[in-house]
């Protein structure tokens, strides 16, 4: 398929000079949204956590936009960087880099822009703190987490790093500064991501490994770490989802709705560590995506409203 043409054949980029409808589409596609809604969801639960009594307008329109902006930038750049494994990956091949829509110079320089207007727009919107978080958080995926995913099954350890500072990007927005809470919030998303990230490496390892990509399940094809891998990291996370009422961020309610979360997410991760399948792995996922929204948003509930 040619640079410049869509699935159906039609031209994808300009037609007479203009953008089309379905080139806007092909880099908002770039941007990764439905992932990135979950960055929002943290940003915003760290924001309202540190400022219970309101979020002015101004700082939580900035804060938003400033945290999509570059987490789409930083999303853009890495489908430019793996564009190569993802065209040999089923789930990947159709992006928009990879399937030549969109051509890789004009790809990287939209990354590129979206990132920079993202960190200004949390700089002179927010604040410097909250700033030099998300630029941390852009330049560890983009530069570090997304090449070590080449060389070691370490990059996902690593690629947990980026993944969980949105929630303390609006804490900084909100405070100015980074305290014992935003780094309490950093411990639940980090930990949340790991049985996750398992579950989508091993319903996918097939993929991962027509890509060359070195995850553990295709080094390890027994999925025998992978399984315990996953329970300890549920299990580590259950104490960590409590801490928040130890240090006066929530109160009881919250802590009883963790215990049950954290029940689940460790019952759904012993049972893929006992029978690694498919349907295991896919039940392990889907509760994680509901997990983290329903956790933080009682954390939000209780500390807001108890």
């Amino acid at each position: 398929m040619k640079a410049g043409a869509s699935a159906a054949g039609t031209p994808a980029v300009r037609a007479g000079g203009r953008v089309t409808s379905d080139h806007f589409g092909d880099l908002v596609a770039l941007t990764k949204p439905r992932l990135n809604l979950l960055v929002l969801l943290t940003t915003l639960a760290g924001l309202y956590l540190a400022a219970p009594e309101g979020v002015p307008a101004g700082l939580l329109i900035h804060t938003l936009v400033g945290s999509a902006l570059v987490a789409g930038g930083a999303a853009a750049l890495n489908q430019v960087l793996e564009h190569r494994t993802d065209a040999l990956m089923a789930r990947t091949a159709r992006r928009p880099v990879p399937s030549g829509r969109l051509g890789i110079p004009e790809s990287a320089w939209f990354g590129v822009f979206l990132s920079v207007a993202g960190v200004a727009e949390l700089w002179l919107g927010a604040n410097g703190v909250a700033a030099a978080v998300a630029a941390v958080t852009h330049l560890s995926y983009v530069i570090v987490y997304t090449p070590l995913k080449t060389r070691t099954s370490l990059s996902t350890l690593v690629g947990a790093v980026p993944g969980a500072l949105p929630p303390v990007i609006g804490w900084a927005a909100a405070t100015g500064d980074i305290t014992l809470p935003a780094l309490i919030l950093f411990g639940i998303v980090f930990f949340w991501q790991m049985p996750h990230f398992l579950a989508i490496a091993w319903m996918y390892r097939g993929d991962y490994a027509r890509a060359g990509l070195p995850i553990l399940p295709v080094i390890e094809p027994d999925g025998r770490r992978t399984g315990r891998q996953a329970l300890l990291y549920a299990t580590a996370l259950w104490p960590i989802s409590i801490v928040p009422a130890v240090v006066g961020l929530a109160d009881w309610p919250y802590s009883a709705v963790a215990m049950l979360l954290g029940a689940g997410y460790i019952g759904f991760s012993a049972a893929f560590a006992r029978d690694r399948s498919q349907e295991t792995a896919r039940r392990l996922f889907f509760y994680s995506i509901i997990y983290l929204p329903l956790l933080l948003g009682a954390l939000v509930v209780d500390r807001l409203w108890w």
